[in-house]
């Protein structure tokens, strides 16, 4: 049987991120997708103007209904949540809902760039500190760690400084930590701690930034985990994966990357 995998971050109903990215990729990795939506954006924040639903008061109520039915889950795909109410939520899903040995991967989404995210503060930053105890893979930017862990950012930096932020995040999470956007020697990658030992998966380094890439990147690498692929493995999937949706991708298309082809590419094979 498939696995069942829960994604649980906003639906933006124009542009490719969250939910949008989340649910077509992991379906075509075969994995059965269900969805938690915490908020119903028109568009997302690249445009100039949104509307916001936030579902928040909803949850609950869904969770009656899961419990009556008796689902469970064997994974958890965390992305952005913006709320720390929507942490609590989430930890009573993982208490309630999940499977035995139910894998949750959470990709901390509040920051990059040295900066926070809009609407977020270091309130929101110490919640999802205390979160991360939970997480079985971590999925954090430079920027992530740094805010999570008190490092100063450095935009330019070596091995032995990734080395240290992979040890300062670790005293708050017990899983595997994988920064993710480490640029070093010319390449871009991301960096693996498990059991005491590090690792480095290196892709192309593109010229080009595109919104959106760190949701690509995050439900490839689940879906290709949660199937049965080493930690090494699932990054190198999703790290070739976003350098082939940035190179689809046109310029002056702003609001994402145009994973759609790159993923009919995959299902053709």
């Amino acid at each position: 049987m498939a696995k069942r995998i829960l994604t649980m971050q906003d639906l933006s109903c124009v542009g490719q991120c969250s939910l949008t990215v989340a649910l077509p990729i992991l379906s075509a990795y075969g994995v059965e997708a269900a969805v938690l939506p915490t908020a119903v954006l028109s568009n997302h924040t690249m445009f100039s103007g949104w509307s916001y639903l936030d579902l928040t008061p909803e949850i609950q109520n869904i969770y009656s209904f899961w419990q009556k039915n008796n689902l469970k889950f064997s994974g958890f795909l965390l992305g952005y949540l913006g709320k720390k109410p929507l942490m609590e939520l989430a930890e009573n899903c993982f208490d309630n809902f999940a499977e035995e040995g139910a894998q949750i991967i959470i990709d901390p989404a509040f920051g990059d760039n040295g900066k926070l995210y809009g609407g977020f503060d270091g309130e929101y930053v110490a919640a999802m500190r205390h979160f991360i105890r939970r997480a079985d893979v971590i999925l954090p930017n430079l920027t992530e760690v740094c805010f999570l862990t008190g490092l100063e950012y450095r935009e330019k930096y070596d091995e032995e400084y990734i080395e240290r932020a992979l040890g300062e995040l670790q005293k708050y999470t017990s899983g595997t930590v994988i920064i993710t956007g480490v640029e070093l020697n010319g390449k871009i990658g991301e960096a693996i701690r498990s059991g005491g030992k590090t690792e480095y998966v290196f892709a192309e380094l593109l010229p080009k930034r595109l919104h959106g890439t760190g949701d690509i990147f995050a439900a490839v690498f689940a879906a290709e985990y949660l199937k049965g692929a080493t930690l090494a493995e699932s990054c190198s999937a999703a790290g070739n994966f976003v350098a082939d949706c940035i190179k689809n991708t046109p310029d002056g298309h702003f609001y994402g990357a145009c994973f759609e082809d790159v993923l009919y590419s995959k299902l053709k094979k």
